[in-house]
Order: C-alpha cells, then structure tokens, then sequence
C-alpha cells in the first residue's frame, strides 16, 4: 500500500510535487537486512533522487537497493570505511546527478524516514533562508526490548526550536553542505555535530522542529555494546574538541573535562587519598549517586519523562564518564603515536538479522554533565 505523504498543511499536489523535485536522498549502510528494506520503501519515490551508498555489504544490499530503484554507490574497499566517507559520496553523486539539487536528506540504513517528514522539513527550508539544516525526533524502534534501547531513545529527544547540532538522520541545504565542504571523512564518530559546527560558523543555523523523523534500531542488548557506544562516543568529544580548540566556541571542551574528573580523578583521588585518610576519602564514591539523581531530576523537569526511565539514564550518564576516559585516552594516544584510528563497533553480528554495521550517532545522555 502506498502511503499518503501530504503532511499537515503541505498544501496542494502541484505544491508537493514542486518541493519534491528539489531534494535528493543520501541513505547509507552496511549489511543492513530488513532494516534497509523498510529504509528504502520509506523513502523512495518521495523525492527526485534516491542514493544508496553501500560500505562493503556480503548480504546483498545494494542489488536490494537497485532492484527497489535507488541509485547505487559501493565505496571502494581499499580505504577504511565510516559514515562520514558514506554520506560525502552520496552527495557528491547526487549533485553529479543533479547538479541544481537545493536539498539533500541524510539518513541512516538502519532507521525508517517519517510519514510527512519529508515535506515538512523541505518547507521549513522554503520558509527560512537562513536555516542550513533541519532535523526532527528520531526514536527507537524496539524501545522497550532493553534498558540501552530505552537510553538511547531519550538520548536522541530534543526541544523545538534553534539547535547546536544535529545528527545522522537530517536535512541540509546543499548550498550549506558546499559552503562547509561536507563531513569530516578522518572522524570515526562525532561527524554530525561536528558539521553542525561549522555549519553554525558560516552563519547558517541548526533548526529542530516538533515532527517525527526517523525510526531508528540501536539494536543494543548488552551492557558490553553500550559500553562500546559509550567509548566511541568519548572519543569523538576529545576529537571534536581537538579540531576545535581553537574556536571561541570550544565545543566539547567542557565534557571532556567533566569526563577526567568523574571518570578518573576523584576516583583515583578516592583511592590513593584513602592510605594517609584512614579511608575517608572513600566516602567521595557517596558524590556519584547524588550527581546521578540530579541528572535525573533535571531530566524530569526538562522532559516530563517517569522516573522510571528517569532513574536509569541519571546512572547510566555517570557510568558513561568512565567509557569516555578510555575514549579520549584512545583519541590522545593516537595522536600522540601517529595511528589513524579504527571504527569502534558495537553492534552484534547477528542484531536483526543484520551483520556488523557502522556505528550510529549519539547525542543526549552522553552530554550531561
């Protein structure tokens, strides 16, 4: 059955039609299964152009993706592959395409574009000259099939309006995307709001709006996976904050700090002060769950969300900071010894019916401090 794509207010067909003839879609993926199947049924047909951009698939995604009418782009495999590499080959070949494309929607191969999102981004950007990029909620598809699942979901909300950053699943304008030279093909992770930067420097802004955009699959059942995700995650607020060191913005400058200090120095503070205290410096760990209940408490008054899922994501905040020592540690080391860095799995090979995938953005609980 095909689905009516007339968002609220989007106006007559003839209008419809206008919009849709100005955007592209960029989907990329890796050995995505069915979730690329329901990607693909989401958005093809919707716009002028439709790039999928596969990462060295085994199980046949890119003929799924021909055989459903997108245009195929398969990254050579003698370069490492990530997201950012992926999405600056599909936009690159859509433009080859059509080289007066205005927009261009990102999304991941794992994740299913909204009905009506789609137009009400495009007018957004009709409306508003000065808006580079816009983006809406993302949520997870499985939310209650684990507690990671459940994290990540309010990970990804947001409040309406100007933002600072953006993640995987959004719509660009093209012009914007030139000015800045598209994403950063050296980041492993982080490539999102790391864009979003420099988007925001060449005077264009980050526009979130109250819409449904994407269904998304984090696929994490083990704490060992969100573990990873957690790592890889502080590995791109020490590269960020490296590539922009120098800005009078300083992005990610303070949750790196927040990071060593949580994560690293008042436990070894706790510990070594412990031999000369008579271990009272051991009552110190009583500051963790105090700190994990006023993100909690802030989390409920931002977000009206229950205390049931309240709770955990205050204590999974302050656990993260320990995966995002390591993170960072593996960042500086690198930097240090000269090593291009490597992908930082997490999802499991068999997640989904799905192989191994490149990992997905985050943002939100990460973030709190």
């Amino acid at each position: 059955m095909t689905k009516s794509w007339l968002a609220p207010g989007a106006g007559s067909v003839h209008e419809v039609i206008r919009l849709i003839g100005k955007l592209g879609i960029v989907a990329i993926g890796r050995n995505e299964g069915k979730q690329l199947d329901r990607c693909l049924d989401s958005i093809i047909g919707h716009a002028a152009l439709v790039v999928y951009v596969d990462s060295g698939s085994t199980d046949g995604s890119p003929d799924m993706a021909r055989a459903k009418g997108a245009t195929v782009v398969e990254l050579d495999t003698s370069r490492p592959f990530n997201m950012a590499r992926g999405r600056n080959a599909g936009f690159e070949h859509l433009t080859e395409l059509e080289p007066d494309l205005e927009y261009a929607q990102f999304v991941d191969g794992d994740c299913e574009v909204a009905e009506g999102w789609l137009l009400e981004a495009e007018r957004l950007l009709e409306e508003r000259g000065d808006v580079g990029a816009v983006c809406g909620r993302r949520r997870e598809r499985a939310r209650q099939r684990s507690i990671y699942n459940r994290v990540t979901d309010m990970e990804w909300a947001g409040h309406a309006g100007e933002a600072l950053f953006t993640g995987g699943d959004v719509m660009m304008r093209a012009d914007a995307f030139r000015t800045v030279g598209g994403y950063n093909e050296e980041m492993i992770a982080g490539e999102d709001p790391e864009i979003s930067v420099r988007i925001r420097q060449a005077n264009w802004k980050i526009v979130r709006i109250d819409a449904e955009m994407t269904l998304h699959d984090v696929a994490i059942s083990r704490f060992g996976q969100w573990w990873r995700r957690a790592v890889r995650s502080g590995h791109a607020y020490a590269e960020g904050a490296y590539l922009h060191r120098h800005s009078d913005e300083r992005p990610w400058a303070r949750e790196c700090r927040s990071s060593w200090v949580w994560g690293l120095l008042l436990p070894a503070s706790a510990l070594i002060g412990a031999r000369w205290t008579g271990g009272w410096t051991l009552l110190l760990v009583v500051l963790y769950p105090i700190w994990a209940l006023q993100i909690s408490l802030r989390r409920r008054r931002d977000f009206r969300d229950s205390w049931v899922d309240c709770l955990p994501y205050g204590v999974f905040c302050m656990l993260s900071k320990f995966a995002h020592v390591i993170g960072q540690s593996i960042f500086w080391w690198n930097q240090l010894t000269g090593r291009r860095a490597e992908l930082i799995e997490y999802k499991l090979a068999d997640a989904n019916d799905s192989a191994a995938r490149p990992p997905q953005p985050e943002s939100g609980a990460s973030r709190e401090q």
